[in-house]
């Protein structure tokens, strides 16, 4: 019997290990698409305010989305991507396959999705068996911002962000005040520190008046001021194309503090126009032929990854 099952749960192991390695293969273009999510980075975007003890309670396996810790070891399906994974992997399925009551796993809870901090093989093996549901002992994060299972990082951020906007734009007033400002940024935080920008113009408009300036009027007055001749600085010198996938609201927040930067080395005289041309060439994209360059020289260490995580797993049949 033990033999029997010992040799069962290596050949589950080799099952799904060909599969993680065919969704590598199948996702070489996507490669973030099958990436388990990190909790330190969904707590950086959705920043928690708070945690709560829950206690233990059956968790559906197809809401845990991502991991404390070994992120890197399992895919987005928890399917193990190395070799060394086997040793703790068989066992664990050794005891499912005997029946063996396990502890439950321990999960942090946020936006309704679920991360292990402990017990991620288990929840790998009871996936990859089927199991509809797992016992876990629980700590809510406190979150405003509701995610699906099925997100990847990059789907998580722009949620986040999109949530920020509309906030920024109820607290602001922005869309109402002035109809054409369709400012959009791509990172979570942004938005705050734009709004920042006008509490300090609105400072500086307040110096040497008798009847403070509202936040309106400070808002009308920045956007006319400081972010359109900037906006229309990157237009015109078509600087967004050194940033692929970014926004005119990106790159903004960047000119404005590299001036600021550039300015204390320099001096205060120190022009807009320069210091978006230095953070332009600093920071930006290289032109294509330089970007199919160092693609070209990527490429042979790509494929030899891929290669390495196939041979492991090709000697042992």
């Amino acid at each position: 019997m033990g033999d029997y099952t010992s040799q069962t749960a290596d050949d589950d192991f080799n099952r799904v290990r060909t599969r993680e390695i065919f969704q590598r293969l199948f996702s070489a273009l996507r490669p973030t698409s099958r990436q388990l999510l990190s909790l330190n980075e969904v707590k950086e975007v959705i920043r928690p305010k708070g945690e709560t003890y829950k206690g233990l309670d059956a968790v559906q396996i197809d809401h845990i989305v991502g991991s404390e810790g070994r992120y890197r070891d399992f895919n987005k399906g928890f399917l193990p991507r190395y070799a060394y994974l086997r040793g703790r992997w068989t066992s664990i399925d050794r005891a499912h396959l005997l029946d063996v009551i396990l502890p439950p796993v321990r999960l942090y809870e946020i936006g309704g999705v679920y991360f292990v901090r402990d017990g991620n093989h288990r929840v790998s093996v009871a996936k990859a068996q089927g199991v509809y549901a797992i016992d876990a002992e629980i700590t809510s994060l406190n979150a405003e911002i509701s995610i699906d299972p099925s997100m990847t990082q990059e789907e998580l951020r722009r949620q986040v962000v999109e949530y920020e906007r509309k906030e920024f734009l109820t607290r602001t007033k922005l869309h109402q005040l002035i109809p054409e400002a369709r400012i959009r940024v791509t990172e979570p935080g942004r938005y705050e520190e734009i709004e920042q920008h006008i509490f300090g113009h609105k400072y500086f408009m307040n110096q040497n008046v008798e009847r403070e300036v509202s936040f309106s009027t400070a808002a009308i007055s920045w956007y006319t001021n400081v972010y359109r001749p900037i906006a229309r600085l990157i237009r015109s010198e078509k600087l967004l194309s050194r940033f692929p996938k970014r926004t005119e609201g990106d790159l903004y927040l960047w000119i404005v503090k590299h001036w600021h930067e550039l300015k204390q080395k320099y001096g205060p005289e120190y022009s807009l126009q320069n210091a978006a041309y230095d953070y332009t060439n600093r920071f930006g994209r290289p032109r294509f032929l330089k970007r199919f360059a160092a693609w070209l020289r990527l490429l042979p260490r790509r494929i030899a990854e891929v290669v390495r995580a196939y041979l492991p797993w090709r000697k042992r049949l």
